[in-house]
């Protein structure tokens, strides 16, 4: 039995399976509520269902191996028809957080090749405006610590990513810094300070990249396109 947010997140990652075609190359992102949607597709290529997906993380391409979705990679295909993933915050404007999972740069470089973004999540991670959320920073591990210096001139103070009580390594072998601006007003101005900095890699900050939101409530799933 799920509890209350599994099942708005399996209900958003169900709908999500709705929209994929036969002979579609698909963005397959990292998270907990794409799960669900692996798992439904994982279904339907069992049952017949022609797909192809690159994953954005070494969990999502486990997940995939264990529904028998085929992979593929970039040296085989330069455009995907759909790319599915999750958020941590959602904005009126579609704009997001990301990275939560740390596979925010994967995630970020497979919705640039994708013709259309879908992002599903469960009703709480819709907001106002973005930043309650931690915005995580990728950074490189070398002199990660004048990185974070730099960082926090923006008026924040970052931290170190720790899982189990060690450094938390991407799938790229970089760190994740967490940023808890609290309230991000200009979410582009500050993704183009932060890029400019020596060190960062990427942020988690997905702006005017989403097409279309799956948001799964207590009651219904909502749908909405740009």
């Amino acid at each position: 039995m799920l509890n209350k947010v599994d099942a708005m997140k399996k209900a958003a990652g169900d709908k999500a399976a709705e929209f994929v075609q036969d002979g579609m190359v698909l963005g397959l992102g990292t998270g907990s509520t794409v799960y669900w949607t692996l798992k439904r597709l994982g279904e339907w290529v069992n049952e017949g269902l022609d797909i192809k997906g690159i994953p954005t993380s070494t969990q999502t391409e486990d997940w995939a191996k264990e529904f028998n979705i085929p992979l593929t990679n970039f040296s085989e295909v330069q455009s995907l028809d759909l790319a599915i993933d999750g958020a941590d915050e959602i904005d009126p404007d579609f704009n997001l957080i990301k990275g939560g999972g740390g596979a925010l740069l994967r995630e970020k470089l497979v919705a640039m090749q994708a013709k259309k973004v879908m992002i599903i999540a469960d009703e709480s991670k819709m907001v106002s405006q973005l930043g309650k959320f931690p915005l995580p920073v990728e950074v490189v591990p070398f002199g990660w610590e004048t990185t974070s210096q730099r960082i926090a001139t923006l008026g924040v103070t970052p931290i170190l990513r720790k899982k189990e009580g060690q450094t938390f390594v991407s799938d790229n072998g970089n760190y994740i810094l967490d940023c808890p601006f609290g309230s991000i007003s200009n979410p582009a101005d500050l993704h183009k300070e932060l890029k400019l900095l020596s060190g960062v890699v990427e942020t988690g900050l997905f702006l005017g990249m989403t097409d279309t939101v799956i948001i799964g409530g207590e009651e219904d799933v909502k749908i909405g396109n740009k």
